[in-house]
C-alpha cells in the first residue's frame, strides 16, 4: 500500500493510505497501524504549510483567506487522528498501541504549537478589531471569540522559557492520560476468576452463567470464568449468594491499576499502578494553571464552561448534597435493617451492598433486574429507540453500509424528507480490546463549503453483554437507559443545522451543558408507551406487563438519595482535587477523597479501595474539574423534560408533544455551540432553569425524609 496522498478532499484510489482519504466514510477495512505515522506526519506538514500561508502578511485577514483554509487543514488532521483514537479505544492491539503512542507526541506538539502561534494569535486579534468582524454573522463572531479565548488558554501570551515549558506540559499530560487509560484496560483484562464448584454460583442467572461458561471454554478451561468487564462483574455483585465470591470480585474491581490489586502482582502490578500517574498529572495541571496566571487548574477548566468559579460549583454540589442526605440516610438505614433481618448480614460490607439492595428491591417491589432483563432484547430496544427519534424529530433511520472495525458493528443513516442528515456506527458489546464504559464520538462533523454540505457521522459505543447461548443480547433497564443516554449525545451531533465546523453539533458547546441532550433522552425510558413498544420476552415474545412496569416505576427512585450522594462524592472530589492540590503539599489524593467521603457519603468503602486509580473520566477522559457537569446538566435536562410532561398532560397531548419535540430540536439540538447554552435553554423553556424538576424526578421532594419503613 503506497503512502502517496491525492489532493485534499478529492476521491482517491484504494491504494492511498486510508487515513489520507477524506472523500467519504473512514476505510476501516483498509487500515493498518503501520499507516499511522506516515499519514499523520503528512497531515501535520500540510497543516504547518497552511499555517505559514495564512499568517503571511500578504494574506488578507478575512474569513475566507485565513480562517477557512486553516480550518480545512486542521479538520483533515483531526479526522485522521480521530479515526486512530477511535480504534485505539475499541480495537486495541499491541501494534496499534505502539503506533499510537509513537505518534501521539507529534500530534500533541502540533496542537500546542498552533495554540501558541504568535502570528496567528495576532491575526485573530486584528481580525476581531476590524470592521469585517462586526459584519460577521453572530455564529462566526462566536467562533472568533472562542479562538481568542483558546489562544490564551493555550499559552499564546507566554514568553520564553514559559512558552516552551507549557508545550512540555501538554506533551507529558497527553502521554500520561493515555498510559492511565491503558493501565485501566490492561488491569481489567489481567484478572480472571475461574470457578469449578457449582455451589459457589448459587443465585446467578442463566445468562451470566452461560457467558461465564463460554469465557472458560474460550480460555480452554472447564467450569466458569468471571472477569472485571462490567457485564461479567455486575451480575456477580447483584446475585451471587456466595459471599467470598462477591468479596474477591469487589476487591479486584475496586483496586484495579493500583498496588492493592489482586492481579497482576509484583513488577507487572507496579507497572499498571496509576497512583504515580495521578500525582504527576495533578502537579503538571497545577503548573499549567500557574503559567497561565490562575491560582489552580479548576479555574482554568471552568473558563470555557457555564459555571463561573470552583466555589460556585462546590456550593451547588453541597446544596444538592444537603437536599439528598435525608433520603440517602433513610436508604442506608433501610438497607442495613433488611440485610440484618433477612440476609443474616448484621454488618454489611461494600461487597454486600449491591446484593442486599437487589434483594431488598425484590422484596419490596416483587421484581428483579434479571426479571426485567428478559423483556429487553437489544435488537427490539434499538428499533424502539429509532422509532421514538423518528416521531420526535420527523426523521427516518434506516440501515446503511460501511466498512467497520468489528463484525458486531452496525451502521445506519438518518434522513429527513429523503435527504441525508447524518450517519452513525453502533458498537454495543464488551470486548477485551475495548476500553470500559459508554460514549459517543464524532467521525465527521457537519460543515458547508460553498454549495457542498458535509453531513455528520458519529460513533456510538457501549459495553453490553454479547449474545450467549444462541439468544439475542439482553439488556437490563439500566443498560436501556445507557443506550438512550449515548443516543442523546449522538442526536446532538447528528441533528445540528449549523454549517460552521467549530460550533456544529457538540463542538463549542460548554462542557457542563453537553450532557443535557443525553440525560434528557433517559427520561423516555420511563414512559409506558415507549417501554411497551420495545419490550418482548425473550422466550414467549410477550410484551412487558403493565403491572411489572408499574412496579418498576414505583422502584424508579429506589435508593436515589444514595445514588445522588455517590455522584456528588465523585464531583466534589474532582473539583477539590483540582482546586486545592499543591505539589508537595500535606494532602495526598487519598486524603482529599477521604475528606469528601466524610463530608457527603453515607457509603464509605474499605480503606484499601482505590477507586481513583480507575477514574478515567477525570484522569484520561476530559472531565478534569468537570465531573460536576453530570449533575449540573441534569438540572437542565430534568427541567427540559418537564416541558414534555406538561405537553403530555394536555387534552391534545399528541400535537403538544410533537410541537415540544420540534422546539427542542430547533432550540437545543440543532443550534450546537452557535450560541451560549443558557440562551438555548431559555429559548426552549422561556425562563432560567429550576431545580424543582430534578428533585421531583429523583423522588426528593418531601419537606423532610420520612422515618425508615423496614421491609
Amino acid at each position: 500500500m503506497t503512502m502517496q496522498a491525492a489532493a485534499p478532499g478529492t476521491t482517491t484510489a484504494l491504494t492511498v493510505n486510508p487515513l489520507l482519504d477524506f472523500s467519504g466514510l473512514p476505510r476501516f477495512a483498509d487500515f493498518d497501524p503501520a499507516q499511522i505515522g506516515p499519514a499523520i506526519d503528512s497531515l501535520i506538514a500540510e497543516a504547518r504549510a497552511t499555517l505559514a500561508a495564512v499568517t503571511d502578511p500578504a494574506t488578507p485577514a478575512t474569513w475566507d483567506a485565513f480562517v477557512e483554509p486553516l480550518e480545512d487543514a486542521t479538520e483533515r488532521l483531526g479526522r485522521a487522528w480521530g479515526m486512530v483514537g477511535h480504534l485505539n479505544g475499541v480495537a486495541d492491539t499491541p501494534p496499534l498501541r505502539e503506533a499510537y503512542n509513537a505518534t501521539l507526541p507529534r500530534v500533541t506538539q502540533f496542537w500546542t504549537e498552533l495554540s501558541q502561534h504568535e502570528a496567528l494569535f495576532a491575526r485573530y486579534k486584528a481580525y476581531a478589531a476590524s470592521p469585517d468582524y462586526a459584519q460577521l454573522p453572530a455564529v462566526r463572531r462566536r467562533i472568533v471569540d472562542h479562538a481568542l479565548r483558546d489562544f490564551r488558554l493555550g499559552g499564546a501570551e507566554l514568553k520564553s522559557p514559559a512558552r516552551e515549558r507549557f508545550a512540555e506540559l501538554q506533551d507529558r499530560q497527553a502521554a500520561l492520560a493515555q498510559k492511565f487509560s491503558e493501565n485501566v484496560l490492561d488491569a481489567t483484562n489481567a484478572f480472571r476468576l475461574r470457578v469449578t464448584d457449582p455451589s459457589e454460583l448459587d443465585g446467578l442467572h442463566a445468562d451470566a452463567l452461560d457467558a461465564a461458561r463460554e469465557a472458560a471454554q474460550k480460555d480452554g478451561h472447564e467450569g466458569w470464568t468471571f472477569t472485571l468487564h462490567f457485564p461479567s462483574y455486575l451480575p456477580v455483585m447483584q446475585y451471587a449468594a456466595h459471599r467470598p465470591l462477591r468479596e474477591r470480585m469487589y476487591r479486584a474491581y475496586s483496586t484495579r491499576a493500583s498496588l492493592n490489586a489482586l492481579a497482576p502482582e509484583g513488577e507487572a502490578g507496579a507497572a499498571l499502578d496509576n497512583a504515580p500517574i495521578i500525582d504527576e498529572l495533578l502537579a503538571l495541571r497545577h503548573e499549567e494553571a500557574e503559567l497561565l496566571g490562575y491560582a489552580n487548574y479548576a479555574q482554568v477548566s471552568l473558563v470555557p464552561k457555564m459555571a463561573e468559579s470552583p466555589g460556585q460549583v462546590m456550593k451547588f454540589l453541597r446544596d444538592l448534597a444537603a437536599r439528598a442526605r435525608p433520603f440517602a440516610e433513610r436508604d442506608m438505614a433501610e438497607l442495613r435493617h433488611f440485610a440484618a433481618e433477612k440476609l443474616a448480614l448484621p454488618d454489611p460490607q461494600a461487597w454486600d451492598l449491591a446484593f442486599a439492595s437487589e434483594k431488598l428491591k425484590e422484596a419490596r417491589y416483587a421484581f428483579s433486574d434479571q426479571t426485567v432483563k428478559q423483556y429487553f432484547q437489544l435488537p427490539r430496544v434499538l428499533d424502539g429507540l429509532f422509532r421514538l427519534i423518528e416521531r420526535l424529530y420527523s426523521v427516518r433511520i434506516a440501515p446503511d453500509e460501511a466498512p467497520a472495525w468489528h463484525p458486531d458493528v452496525r451502521f445506519f443513516r438518518i434522513e429527513r424528507d429523503g435527504q441525508l442528515v447524518g450517519q452513525f456506527y453502533v458498537d454495543l458489546y464488551a470486548r477485551e480490546s475495548k476500553r470500559p464504559g459508554a460514549w459517543m464520538d464524532d467521525a465527521r462533523s457537519r460543515r458547508r463549503r460553498a454549495a457542498r454540505l458535509q453531513t455528520p457521522v458519529a460513533y456510538l459505543v457501549c459495553n453490553f453483554q454479547p449474545p450467549v447461548g444462541g439468544r439475542p443480547a439482553l439488556l437490563t433497564h439500566d443498560d436501556v437507559t445507557t443506550l438512550f443516554h449515548e443516543f442523546g449525545h449522538g442526536l446532538h451531533h447528528l441533528l445540528t443545522r449549523v454549517d460552521d465546523l467549530a460550533v456544529s453539533g457538540i463542538s463549542g458547546v460548554e462542557w457542563d451543558a453537553v450532557e443535557l441532550p443525553s440525560q434528557f433522552m433517559e427520561n423516555f425510558c420511563w414512559e409506558w408507551e415507549i417501554v411497551a413498544s420495545m419490550s418482548a420476552h425473550v422466550e414467549t415474545g410477550e410484551p412487558l406487563p403493565r403491572e411489572l412496569f408499574d412496579r418498576m416505576l414505583a422502584a424508579k427512585n429506589f435508593q436515589s438519595g444514595m445514588a445522588t450522594l455517590r455522584q456528588i462524592e465523585f464531583a466534589l472530589f474532582d473539583m477539590r482535587l483540582h482546586a486545592e492540590f499543591r505539589p508537595g503539599g500535606g494532602q495526598g489524593v487519598q486524603d482529599v477523597l477521604d475528606e469528601v467521603r466524610r463530608e457527603v457519603a453515607v457509603v464509605v468503602p474499605p480503606p484499601w479501595n482505590r477507586f481513583q486509580n480507575s477514574f478515567s473520566h477525570i484522569f484520561a477522559g476530559g472531565y478534569s474539574a468537570g465531573y460536576y457537569s453530570y449533575k449540573w446538566a441534569e438540572v437542565l435536562s430534568a427541567d427540559a423534560y418537564a416541558a414534555f410532561e406538561e405537553a403530555m398532560a394536555q387534552p391534545d397531548a399528541p400535537a403538544r408533544v410533537a410541537e415540544t419535540g420540534r422546539r427542542f430540536l430547533d432550540e437545543i439540538l440543532s443550534v450546537g455551540g452557535s450560541r451560549p447554552a443558557i440562551d438555548s435553554f431559555r429559548a426552549f423553556r422561556g425562563r432560567d432553569p429550576e431545580l424543582d424538576a430534578l428533585l421531583r424526578h429523583n423522588g426528593m421532594v418531601e419537606a423532610s425524609a420520612p422515618e425508615p419503613s423496614h421491609a
